[in-house]
């Protein structure tokens, strides 16, 4: 059984990622994987600066993740060409990594998981939720971005209450950590439970 995590961005699904890892639950995170397939040597890497040219690399190499945002925030076609090139690599990807585990269930992070076709990857969705403001606070904080980047993000994304209608289970990440916890707590065992019926 496949679990499909998702939320804005500032919403929390990194801390709810790391509490279902604690209790042994294999977590394939979409951005990791997004990250790995465009590193140094990799086919894909190669063929995005053939596209943009290598002012979008760093000195060592590697892709300035930075500077190719700027470049595709700015021009939609540009975007859509890069989303073209790497939504099937990270797919892929995704999938074998899915395969290779041996949890009771598994999860798929990812924050584009309703925006892309990831959500057919999943058997359930969890929506991590938090009201704008907070993702806005929680989003500056850990990203040192200006707001009004984080809000350009929060306007690519799905609306809060389109993500929550799309949800089989919503964590609300208003309170504190402890809450948090137990919310977590709470679906792990529903979904052991949920997993044993799918054997």
């Amino acid at each position: 059984m496949i679990i499909g995590l998702t939320g804005g961005i500032g919403s929390g699904k990194s801390e709810v990622s790391s509490r279902f890892e604690k209790l042994g639950i294999t977590v394939i995170d979409a951005d990791v994987v997004a990250r790995e397939v465009v590193t140094l040597g990799k086919p894909a890497l190669n063929t995005i600066t053939e596209h943009f040219g290598s002012s979008i690399l760093l000195a060592d190499g590697n892709l300035d993740r930075k500077k190719l945002r700027e470049v595709i925030f700015e021009n939609p076609s540009e975007k859509l060409w890069l989303e073209n090139l790497l939504h099937p690599i990270i797919r892929t990807e995704i999938i074998t990594q899915l395969n290779l585990s041996k949890s009771p269930y598994a999860i798929l992070a990812s924050p584009l998981l309703l925006e892309t076709n990831q959500h057919e990857l999943v058997d359930r969705i969890l929506v991590v939720d938090a009201d704008e403001a907070l993702q806005l606070t929680r989003a500056s904080l850990r990203d040192a971005s200006n707001e009004e980047q984080i809000k350009k993000i929060m306007l690519t994304q799905m609306s809060r209450s389109e993500r929550c209608s799309n949800a089989d289970d919503i964590i609300h990440n208003h309170g504190n950590l402890l809450e948090l916890e137990q919310q977590v707590q709470n679906l792990h065992e529903q979904y052991l439970k949920l997993a044993q019926k799918e054997i």
